[in-house]
C-alpha cells in the first residue's frame, strides 16, 4: 500500500492504465497536477481532474458530479474545455441521457457496489442499474464504486467500457500487480 500519489500513478501506468482521475475535494495541488500530467503524457495516458474546472483546463479533461453542474452553463463549460474530455457522474438512465445531450464524452456510473472511498456515493446500483445506464446512452460508461477482483467480471459483462478502481488498487500491498490482475480479468471477460 502506498500513501504517495506519484508512486501510485507510476505503478498503475506501468501496469497499462490509460486514464487516471485526480480527485481532490479540498483543491488540486498544482505541483502534484503538473507532476501527474508529466507522467501520464509520457505514458500516452490521460489525466482527468474531478471537480476543479480550472485545473481540468490544464489537464486532459474534467469530471463533474451532478452537484457540480447545478447552476452551470454546460454549453459554456463544454466550449471552454475544447477538445478535452467531459465526464459526468450519472446514477440513473435519465441522468445519462441528459449528460449525452449536454455534450459529455463519457458517463461515470455507480456506485456499483458499496464503497468506503466516497461516503456520499449513495446506494449501490449493482449490475442491473449499471446495465440500465449502458443501455440508455451511446456514450462510454465507466463503472465506479466498490469494484475489485471479486466483482470486476460482473462489471465487464454489464457493457461498461471501463471500471474506475480506487481502494482495491491503492490499498493493495502491490498496486502494480493488482492493477495487472484486474486488467487481465477484464480482458479475459470481454
Amino acid at each position: 500500500m502506498t500513501n504517495r500519489p506519484l508512486d501510485l500513478v507510476d505503478a498503475v501506468l506501468r501496469a497499462g492504465i490509460v486514464v487516471i482521475q485526480l480527485r481532490a475535494k479540498a483543491g488540486v495541488d498544482r505541483a502534484l497536477l503538473a507532476a501527474m500530467l508529466g507522467r501520464t503524457r509520457a505514458a500516452n495516458a490521460r489525466l482527468i481532474v474531478n471537480d476543479d474546472f480550472e485545473a481540468a483546463c490544464v489537464a486532459d479533461g474534467w469530471h463533474a458530479g451532478q452537484e457540480d453542474l447545478a447552476g452551470c452553463d454546460l454549453a459554456d463549460l463544454r466550449r471552454r474545455l475544447g477538445a478535452r474530455l467531459l465526464g459526468i457522474s450519472c446514477g440513473t438512465s435519465v441522468e445519462a441521457v441528459l449528460a449525452e445531450r449536454a455534450g459529455a464524452d463519457y458517463v461515470g456510473t455507480g456506485p456499483f457496489a458499496t464503497t468506503a472511498t466516497k461516503t456520499d456515493a449513495g446506494i449501490a446500483i449493482g449490475v442491473v442499474g449499471l446495465a440500465a445506464v449502458v443501455e440508455a446512452t451511446r456514450l462510454p460508461v465507466v463503472a465506479i464504486g466498490g469494484i475489485d477482483a471479486m466483482n470486476v467480471v460482473e462489471v465487464a459483462r454489464s457493457g461498461a467500457r471501463m471500471a474506475a478502481v480506487i481502494s482495491a488498487i491503492a490499498g493493495a500491498p502491490d498496486p502494480e500487480s493488482t492493477t495487472r490482475a484486474l486488467r487481465s480479468i477484464w480482458a479475459a471477460t470481454g
